[in-house]
């Protein structure tokens, strides 16, 4: 997937670099200087030359343009390690000017004094807020404006992502730009699209790239999740990048929640007639653009394509997924490390499971997948154990399973987990096999957003909180 997410970001900056070669000859500012790809200090004059130039907006929209143009190709023609200087140079150097942020503070609390002059007062804050306004959001600002530049952002906030690291510059610097994207990532700009099988195979190939729980294995794999009666795959897409799906979920149409992901996504199954279904599974949801997280579009995601299926296919009463439990394994090893297992119930199961053996046996060994003996005697144990990581184990306030997170903070419920649910080498060996169903119930969803967010309530089904007494 790292792999993946290289060539594609590797293939976006090469597309920007072709699509700004016209643009880019019309500039009328140039830099003088040959600056080197590596960025080193002593050409950070030159690119800073630029930048200051952008940000005196002199000229004309059409002079503001060129300059934009020309410094986003110094940009793209820097290698790494010059791209990353860049960014730091902006964290650094083209913050929040300090010296105006305290005049727009001075003025404020001046003006604020006299409660009769409503209008000086409105003046001073609308002043106060520009100062708040950093020299980089500016400038970043202005890229929007060219020829596949939204997209040059997101690609320039991926890089800003992988080396921030525990920076200050660097975080703040980030924290300004997710908050720029999140606003042209408005869920009012993003368009909703079933991908097909029609679709174009650059975008077939982004799916395949891209989708990070369920591999796909081939051509007939993708083919069936797509164009088989019972399947669907949706997307967001944004109308400045109208070749990337932003986000995508994949969608079987059931009889009843299945529960178990081999199954459902064999290619040899019978399909399921559309007046059969009434059930909408969501069996996987990958993003394809690092610049984007934190936006956080997967909950919107779900959410409309509910509305959608709802709308397409009366007949549908169910919405669940069938999800992976990442974090099961890693919790439970490090439970059994320790001195203390928790309650008496948790304790007792953690006995049970390690008077029959070894434990990485249960997480890799693959011919325990085929004992069925061995299975069934930790059965028990295990639903019980991870009833309870699900339920009990913490973040904060929040669940301690990434997966559970996302699906509980966006108003789902866990409706049932699935022993054996996915028997492949990935399955076994983050949650022993294990996997759960989330249901979003459209007349609870607003209920249990608001009380895993406000009290960190998570609601399931008497199946699963039941687990919890044996």
């Amino acid at each position: 997937m790292l792999t993946a997410r290289k060539l594609a970001l590797g293939r976006s900056l090469q597309q920007l670099r072709q699509a700004w070669i016209d643009a880019g000859q019309t500039a009328r500012s140039r830099i003088t200087g040959a600056i080197r790809p590596g960025l080193p200090p002593e050409d950070h004059h030159l690119v800073q030359r630029q930048i200051d130039a952008c940000l005196l907006s002199s000229g004309g929209a059409v002079s503001a343009h060129a300059r934009a143009v020309e410094l986003g190709r110094v940009y793209l023609d820097l290698d790494l390690k010059g791209r990353r200087n860049f960014l730091r140079l902006l964290a650094t150097d083209y913050g929040v000017d300090t010296t105006d942020l305290r005049q727009g503070v001075d003025n404020w609390l001046e003006v604020s004094l006299d409660s009769d002059v409503q209008s000086g007062r409105l003046k001073a804050e609308a002043a106060l807020r520009a100062t708040l306004r950093s020299a980089r959001i500016r400038l970043l600002t202005q890229f929007n404006d060219l020829p596949d530049g939204i997209k040059f952002l997101v690609s320039m906030r991926s890089e800003l992502i992988a080396m921030k690291g525990e920076d200050a510059q660097l975080n703040a610097f980030d924290h300004e730009f997710r908050n720029l994207l999140e606003s042209w990532f408005d869920i009012g700009f993003l368009e909703l699209h079933r991908i097909t099988w029609d679709a174009p195979a650059t975008l077939l190939e982004t799916l395949a790239n891209y989708e990070a729980v369920h591999p796909i294995r081939s051509w007939r794999d993708i083919k069936h999740r797509l164009a088989a009666t019972d399947r669907r795959c949706y997307a967001f897409i944004h109308p400045q990048m109208p070749n990337d799906p932003l986000i995508f979920v994949w969608v079987a149409l059931t009889h009843g929640i299945p529960d178990n992901i081999q199954n459902l996504l064999s290619i040899q199954g019978a399909e399921v007639e559309l007046g059969e279904a009434n059930t909408a599974v969501f069996y996987s949801i990958s993003a394809t653009q690092s610049g984007l997280d934190g936006v956080g579009l997967g909950s919107f995601l779900i959410k409309r394509v509910v509305d959608r299926l709802s709308r397409d296919h009366k007949q549908l009463k169910v919405f669940s997924t069938l999800s992976p439990i990442p974090g099961f394994t890693r919790w439970l090893q490090e439970l059994t490390a320790g001195e203390d297992c928790g309650s008496g119930s948790v304790n007792d199961a953690v006995g049970r499971l390690q008077h029959h053996g070894d434990l990485t046996r249960i997480f890799s060994d693959r011919s325990w997948v085929r004992d069925a003996t061995a299975v069934d005697q930790v059965r028990e144990p295990l639903l019980l154990l991870c009833a309870h990581y699900l339920m009990e184990a913490k973040r904060g306030e929040s669940a301690l399973d990434p997966v559970a997170n996302f699906h509980l903070s966006n108003g789902a419920s866990i409706e049932r987990l699935n022993w054996q649910g996915d028997t492949s080498k990935k399955g076994q060996l983050q949650s022993a096999c294990l996997m759960a169903n989330y249901r979003y119930r459209l007349k609870d969803i607003e209920s249990n957003h608001e009380a895993y967010h406000t009290d960190g309530k998570i609601v399931c089904a008497k199946s699963v909180s039941g687990l919890l007494k044996t």
